[in-house]
This record gives structure tokens, sequence and C-alpha cells, in this order.
């Protein structure tokens, strides 16, 4: 039988492919994740991010806290106000209130050897009790060392039994850019040490969070649970904090957001200083001029790169300078704005008592206007919200805005927030905690604070009020007595 012949190329061919397999066969271990070609030579997406797991998942760290918070109502087995409790209290007088253990979870950040752990203030808010759980499923109770409110950020460690931890490497925010890929890695839904992936979608996002919000947006997997953990860069280096998302059910839908990592150090230095963040205040507010305003105020710049003051504190350094509202601030101490979003930060990162120059518009003309920065006292906010109060009930509330919704871990925007609460009050006596979301009053839905005062107002006195109350993901129903 004669021999079948193969032409020279199909030999050619075969060789060059054997080769190649028996070079992805026995090719070594890897130390970068590897990289595919999809459509084009140019176009590159990593094929597995494995490398990036194992270096970074000893430094996330699942932190659970517990609370006690007094209160007199749990709910009967269909929720809602107990039926038996409320004839007991209607014969035999009110019940005393009962702690109840309030529980929550989310992530954290080993940075250093000794057990210091970064996460999200809003996951330690209130805790009597911090647990951490290291990636070797050892245990560790923990203390809180400092939190930042405005920015969502707390420093805790761990009491005792840290030596020699893994920590995390910081990254520089500032370099990553949009579409680069970033790891993240937390707890979701209590789930440990879960690793997802996605692209950096923006970058300098302002969500109405506060001030200093100017998150890193990412498409990576985040849920309830991984507050606090790390968003991770292809090296493996920390470049955000997980904090929010986006969302109308609760979960995932792709818009997830990150405090950038350069923010979050400045924080973690005053925070491990002073337990706390010293701010400078100027005591205005401003905004982005729109073109509109631009045009009559006679700028000649580009619109974003300027703040149009729109109110001036009383008695505040600004006030003091003679800075009015109208007036339009384009540099800060010798530097162009990059932004009129930036300019809170640039007060904020300005030490208490320095001297500063703003060059300032004022009826078209330009001028210099020196101004001595002040220290943001703790308990003045950037951003007041109108509120309602009602003496009787001796509670406040106020509206959720977006920025209350993240501040307190809420998932929703309706109702208003209690802010307030009169110790030995009625409401104090009801179990009503700073944080609960009232979402009806007696039956009827509240959206507004005025929603909340009319509805109330319609009780009579010694009369009582059902308040159906959110508090975490849980629904109770809260049964107050008005004074009579």
């Amino acid at each position: 039988m004669a021999q079948k012949r193969y032409p020279l190329g199909v030999l050619i061919a075969t060789a060059i492919g054997a080769f190649v397999l028996a070079a992805l066969i026995f090719r070594g271990p890897i130390d970068a994740p590897v990289m595919a070609n999809i459509s084009s030579p140019g176009e590159l997406r990593p094929a597995s991010f494995s490398a990036i797991a194992k270096k970074t998942m000893p430094v996330v760290v699942n932190v659970s806290t517990t609370t006690q918070r007094a209160s007199r109502t749990g709910g009967g087995a269909l929720g809602g106000l107990d039926p038996f409790e409320d004839f007991f209290n209607r014969f035999f007088g009110e019940a005393q209130p009962r702690e109840t253990p309030q529980r929550s979870l989310g992530s954290g950040i080993v940075i250093s050897k000794d057990g210091e752990i970064l996460t999200n203030y809003h996951v330690v808010r209130n805790a009597d009790v911090i647990r951490v759980k290291l990636a070797d499923q050892t245990e560790h109770d923990a203390k809180l060392v400092g939190k930042d409110e405005r920015t969502d950020l707390a420093l805790i460690k761990i009491t005792k039994g840290a030596n020699n931890l893994p920590v995390a490497k910081w990254g520089d925010s500032t370099n990553i850019e949009v579409g680069d890929w970033v790891v993240a890695i937390g707890n979701p839904f209590g789930l440990e040490l879960t690793v997802t992936a996605g692209i950096v979608s923006a970058k300098g996002r302002v969500i109405g969070a506060g001030p200093y919000d100017r998150f890193i947006q990412t498409d990576a997997s985040i849920n309830p649970g991984n507050s606090g953990g790390p968003l991770i860069d292809m090296q493996g280096e920390v470049v955000g904090v997980n904090t929010a998302i986006f969302s109308q059910s609760g979960g995932n839908v792709g818009i997830g957001f990150a405090i950038p990592v350069d923010l979050a150090r400045k924080v973690v230095e005053q925070l491990r200083k002073n337990g706390r963040v010293v701010r400078g205040w100027l005591g205005i507010r401003a905004q982005e001029p729109t073109p509109q305003q631009a045009s009559s105020l006679g700028l000649s710049r580009r619109v974003g790169v300027a703040a149009l003051v729109t109110e001036v504190a009383e008695n505040s350094p600004a006030a003091e300078a003679g800075i009015k509202p109208g007036d339009v601030i384009w540099e800060f101490n010798g530097k162009p704005l990059p932004k009129s979003q930036d300019f809170p930060s640039l007060v904020a990162d300005t030490s208490p008592g320095q001297k500063v120059t703003l060059k300032i518009l004022r009826d078209k003309s330009e001028r210099a206007v020196t101004v001595r920065i002040s220290e943001l006292p703790e308990e003045r906010e950037v951003v007041t919200q109108a509120d309602g109060r009602d003496a009787e009930l001796g509670l406040r509330v106020q509206k959720v805005t977006p920025e209350l919704s993240r501040r307190h871990g809420l998932s929703t925007t309706k109702g208003v927030i209690v802010v307030e609460v009169q110790p030995g009050g009625p409401a104090d006596q009801a179990g009503m905690e700073v944080g609960d979301v009232i979402r009806e009053v007696n039956q009827r839905p509240v959206n507004t604070t005025k929603d909340f005062e009319q509805s109330v107002r319609q009780g009579k006195r010694g009369e009582r009020i059902v308040l159906l109350v959110q508090r975490g993901e849980n629904t109770v129903s809260l049964a107050l007595k008005r004074k009579s």
C-alpha cells in the first residue's frame, strides 16, 4: 500500500501547534494575571484574577457588631404590635423597655501588623460589641479607635491576639483610569471572602452623600456586607474602600461606589492621632455657575473651574473677610480651582488658623481676599435639612435624603428619619432610636416632615399613635402615647 504524503505546509503547521500545546501544558506558575486576546491585538482582558485574589484575600476581614437597643415591641408572629402585649399594657400599665440585640455585618481592611482595620463607619455605628474574623477564621474582639461620619470611615483595632498580620498595600487612586479592571473583596450577605471583578466606570462621582464625596464608581458586584472592604487594582493594591451602591431593590445592579484611597489614607492618619478628623472651615455654600450665570457674571473662564457663593454663615471666617453671596471664587491660595466640587475639600484640607488668599470676581472685577481658616466644629453640618419636631412625642425627624440614607446604611429614601430622641420622652420609652425610619403614622404614608407633622396633629392628647418603623432590615410597629 502506498504511503500517504502530506503537503509541507501542513507538516509545519502541525509541528508549530504541537509546540504551542506543549508550552501551555508544561508552563510554570505565574504571579500576574493571564492576559487573553479578545477581538483585536490591542484589546485585552484578564483571563484570571486568581493571583490577585490569593495575594489580597488575607488582608480582608469580616466585621460583625452587636448593639443593645431598648425596645418595647418586637412584633408578634405576624410582625407589628403584639396584640397580647397591648392587652396587658392596657390593664396592667406600660411594659418596661427590654434590650433587643441588633446585629450588623460588614468588611474591613487590615492596615497594620498589630491589628488596625479600616472599615465604614456605618458598619460599626453605635456598636456595643465589635468582632473581627480574619481570613484564617480566627475571631477577635476589637475596639473603635476613631470615626468620621462625613466620609463614612472608621478605624478599629483588635484588642489582643494580633501579631504580624498580613497588611494591605496602599495604591494610588489618582492614577486609576476609567476602564481599568478592579477587584472587590468582602462579605456580601455574610458570604465570607467573596471576590468579584469589574471595571472603573467613573471617577470623581458626586452622589449627594456629602461635601467630600468624590467616589470611584465601579460595576464590580458590591452588595450589603461588602461595606468597608477593599477595591483593588491589577497590581493587588487597594485603591478604594467599598461603601455604597445604587439600587432600587437593595441588591447589586452594577453601580457601586468606593471611597478613593487617597482620601481614606488622610482620614486614617487623623483617626490614629486624634480619634476624629480636624477640618478647615470657611463658612460658605457654593455651587458651580451655570452657563447663563457665567455669562451674566462676566466669567471668561470655562464653567466648572469656579465656585459661585450662594450663602455666607454669620460670624464665619468668610463673613469676617467680607465675602458675599454672588462672589465667584476662581483661585484658592494661588492655585486655580480644578472643579467647583473640589472647593469644600480644599478648605477642609487646610489647617485651622492658616491664612489663605482667595481670588474672587465681584461686579465683573477681580480682587484678592485674605481669610483665616477656622476649625469645622463637630456639630456643624455643611448642609442642613428642614426638619420636623414634636415636643409631645419627644423626637425630631428629617426627610430621608441620599446623604442620610448612606450615612445610616438605609436601603430606601422613603419616609422620615429620626435624628433626635428626647431622653425619657414617649418616643424614648417606646424604644425609638436615632436612625429609625418612620414609614407610616396611624396607617397614613409619610414621605415628608410635613406629612409627619400633619398626621401626628390629627391624634388627640392622651391617645396612642402607631408608627410603622423601618429599623435595619426589619419593619416593626411602635405605639407611642402622647402626653395628656
